[in-house]
């Protein structure tokens, strides 16, 4: 004799079950495109971290349609629903304090909280939807019908979730405003439920704001400022009282002194001032463009120090342009433009021929945007370039340098003459860090660069010719087809 299940008891409206599949389902999503911008500033925003979160996100998927399948021929569906809800709208609402606390004061941690906060509340949504499917099955000569209905109705649900997050809510909430108010809608389709389904009080719901209000009051804060890519901050110099520090995704980015701007704190900073200095006349004004802004330490030091000078800045993160006007004393005018704009579609726009000096200073995380690595864009870069002009890129790796060895081969394929520049310990091969390339057409003087560095007191050194031959290697060219270079990257060494 087989088992029975418990009676679900009457079919939901359709309405009803269509919100409830939708809504689930893009809450899902939500979540997922989420961590991966909570998860940034400890992990870095990278193809591995992307792929983690990915990857998460699709096993709660698939434990909460098992195991709510199974959940939904045990207890009767009715029961089941509204708790889904409430603990996942907890869950979500949590998160944000969670990853963060975690990822301040226990950073080993770490993963074990990601992976519980995506797994938690992505199971207990996706298995709203096998419970809904058995409310609706009335008969078993639609089966087919009702599955496949509710099923695209999720689809569309983790579309709109995708959709409305990437395009919508990241650019104009807080990440925290996203998940506390994702929650609190949860918590609010829980409470419908109990009353409209169920007939009863909401008693876990409204505990469960009750317990979230107390530790809204309690848990750690965010960012200065949330932009689309990046949490942002601006820490002041005690030493300098001009000098502000930009923090983005828990990396120190920039270094502006807004009373000073020829103040150079970092060393590639100072470098490719060196490379500026040893590849073109004291005080010539130069046309310069410059791939990622940041804090627009550079362009600022050049319009100082080269009167004429004018800049133009593609910068991607309109947040970051905010942060710059508002908090580091950014004026835009003819010497200092900036588009928002991806770099490689900005350097298209530029005409044939038209700068004498290109700065690669973008990042992500560590890593340099893999489209901004390739031959075909270094190709659009050359173009752009007049026939005496340099490009300056700033590079991050460490030992063994696979990425920085790819880049310069790139590098090589396309410029007839190319330069490395780093301090010893780097170029040995043992190190890593900071390390700035230089191409260009025309020869490039290590001479000059050399007392350039000297000038900056930058303890560099410059490599060319058959020593940077050695050094590179074996190393692939990058191409539009083949640019692995999240891969290629080796992270920081453990302190």
């Amino acid at each position: 004799m087989s088992q029975q299940s418990p009676d679900p008891g009457p079919a939901l409206p359709d309405w009803a079950a269509a919100a409830l599949v939708f809504g689930a389902s893009a809450a899902v999503l939500v979540v997922e495109l989420v961590a991966l911008r909570l998860l940034a500033p400890y992990l870095g925003l990278t193809l591995e971290t992307s792929t983690l979160v990915i990857g998460t996100a699709l096993v709660a998927i698939a434990l909460g349609a098992l195991y709510g399948g199974r959940a939904a021929d045990s207890v009767a569906p009715r029961r089941a629903i509204s708790p889904l809800l409430a603990l996942s709208g907890a869950a979500v609402a949590s998160t944000p304090f969670l990853v963060r606390a975690a990822g301040e004061s226990a950073p080993g941690l770490l993963f074990l909280v990601a992976g519980v906060t995506i797994i938690v509340p992505g199971a207990l949504l996706s298995a709203v939807t096998p419970m809904v499917i058995k409310l609706m099955l009335t008969t078993l000569s639609e089966t087919g019908t009702v599955v496949g209905r509710l099923s695209g109705i999720g689809t569309v649900g983790a579309i709109f979730g995708t959709v409305m997050t990437g395009f919508v809510l990241i650019s104009r909430v807080p990440v925290t405003g996203i998940m506390v108010g994702l929650g609190l809608l949860l918590l609010i389709a829980a409470i419908v439920v109990e009353i409209g389904v169920r007939r009863r009080p909401p008693v876990l719901p409204l505990v469960l704001i009750l317990l979230g209000a107390v530790g809204a009051v309690v848990a750690p804060g965010g960012c200065d400022a949330e932009t689309k890519y990046h949490c942002a901050e601006v820490v002041s110099d005690t030493a300098r009282p001009g000098g502000r520090l930009l923090v983005l995704d828990g990396l120190h980015h920039s270094y502006v002194d807004v009373d000073d701007p020829t103040f150079l704190e970092f060393s590639y900073v100072k470098a490719l001032a060196g490379v500026v200095d040893g590849s073109f006349e004291p005080r010539e004004s130069l046309d310069a463009y410059h791939v990622g802004g940041g804090g627009v330490t550079f362009p600022r030091y050049l319009a100082k120090t080269r009167p004429g000078t004018r800049s133009l800045i593609s910068e991607i993160d309109p947040g970051v342009v905010k942060v710059d006007t508002e908090r580091l004393g950014l004026k835009t005018g003819p010497a200092l433009r900036v588009r928002v704009e991806d770099g490689r579609l900005g350097v298209r726009r530029l005409p044939d021929s038209s700068r004498d000096l290109i700065v690669g200073d973008a990042f992500g995380g560590v890593s340099v945007p893999w489209h901004l690595t390739t031959v075909e864009y270094v190709e659009e870069l050359r173009r752009v370039l007049r026939p005496d002009g340099v490009y300056a890129v700033n590079i991050i790796d460490f030992a063994p340098l696979g990425f920085a060895r790819a880049e310069l081969a790139t590098l090589r394929r396309v410029f007839d003459h190319v330069a490395l520049a780093a301090d010893a310990y780097t170029l040995s091969g043992q190190g890593g860090g900071n390390l700035v390339a230089i191409a260009s057409d025309s020869p490039i003087d290590k001479r000059t660069i050399d007392r350039g560095f000297a000038k900056k007191q930058v303890a560099w050194d410059v490599i060319d010719g058959d020593r940077l031959t050695k050094w590179i290697g074996g190393a692939a060219v990058l191409t539009d087809d083949y640019a692995p270079v999240d891969q290629l990257l080796t992270p920081q060494p453990a302190a």
